[in-house]
């Protein structure tokens, strides 16, 4: 687990000027960005879109947007090292959800050709950061990629697919516009995310309101993960977890940066608003619950990694069932037969 301690504002290079987007790749679409509202007619609506974008549309446009980017570059430089250790590059690539390009700025034009960003936020993509690889700016929706069948070698997506309303058509639509052989590499945050505020609002507003209202996104299960990506057509998957614990003088200072990063709540079932005296309370109770010995509190994020691959007959394949001329009863008189082999030397 990484721990962190959001103390002072962190500092990145000036942000590259969007460029225009070209008609490679693309699908005839009226608009990569659904409608507000919109969702897909099999999903659950669980989450207002238009709200999300201008939520992030107003955290790209603060003064100082790269004092709350600390989390999003962690996650983005991990991605980057999982994008390394795959021993190939990779001439076109596509961001999903990018935010203001917390991936590529970790990568090298040596990996990736040229790389495709898109987001929901006009304002995060004018505020791109630099990088030396060429990019294009493109606004979509992360459910209607507009891009063509079999377009790109990579596909990456950082802490944005847990805001989707149809999780398994987002993975889809990433299939489709991989090419066969490629790869996709993501990160979203896990149910245990910020379990300290959820249980501090809940217990405070229990007790002066005599009930409570969801106040965090509610998020998908790692038991999930793998089934999702599996129904999507993905194979040779891989899914892991890992913690990163950052530690805040106070729950205020808390919401203040999850409000700058663009993720406060957006579920259509969150409460307006919560009384003065509830807000208190809950951060009472957080300094009680969690407070550290030198008087900060930790908030937990809980980040699961995915990768799969698009099929390639080139792939790796497991044997056909019934193919193999072992049995595992067998495997267990190896360390036998190789000591008699040792005696008879």
């Amino acid at each position: 687990m990484l721990r962190l301690t959001r103390l002072l504002p962190w500092w990145w290079p000036p942000p590259a000027a969007a460029f225009p987007v070209k008609n490679l790749g693309l699908r005839k679409v009226a608009s990569g960005v659904s409608s507000p509202g919109s969702a897909s007619p099999r999903a659950l609506n669980i989450f207002d879109r238009d709200l999300k974008r201008k939520q992030k549309n107003w955290a790209a446009r603060q003064p100082e947007p790269m004092k709350f980017d600390y989390l999003k570059e962690e996650v983005g430089s991990r991605i980057a090292d999982r994008v390394y250790d795959v021993a190939r590059d990779f001439p076109l690539a596509l961001d999903v959800g990018c935010g203001r390009g917390y991936i590529a700025q970790h990568l090298n034009k040596e990996t990736v050709g040229k790389f495709f960003q898109t987001d929901i936020a006009e304002n995060a993509l004018k505020n791109i950061l630099e990088t030396e690889i060429p990019t294009v700016s493109v606004l979509a929706d992360e459910e209607f990629l507009p891009f063509r069948e079999n377009t790109f070698d990579l596909v990456v997506s950082s802490l944005s697919l847990h805001w989707v309303n149809d999780l398994p058509r987002a993975l889809e639509q990433i299939h489709y516009v991989l090419k066969p052989d490629g790869v996709f590499i993501g990160a979203m945050f896990g149910g245990d995310t910020l379990y300290e505020l959820r249980c501090s609002l809940q217990l405070a507003e229990t007790e002066r309101e005599g009930g409570f209202s969801p106040h965090i996104s509610p998020f998908t299960a790692v038991s999930d993960l793998g089934h999702l990506l599996g129904r999507a057509g993905f194979t040779t998957l891989t899914v892991d977890t890992d913690e990163i614990q950052v530690n805040y003088p106070g729950m205020f200072e808390l919401m203040e940066d999850l409000q700058g990063m663009g993720e406060s709540n957006c579920a259509w079932n969150r409460k307006a608003l919560l009384h003065r005296d509830t807000m208190l309370a809950a951060a009472a109770v957080y300094g009680e619950m969690y407070r550290n010995e030198d008087g900060s509190v930790p908030a937990t994020y809980q980040i699961y990694y995915m990768i799969g691959w698009k099929y390639h007959d080139s792939q790796a394949r497991p044997a056909e069932r019934g193919s193999a001329t072992v049995s595992f009863g067998e495997l267990g008189k190896i360390n036998d037969l190789m000591s008699q082999g040792k005696k008879s030397q």
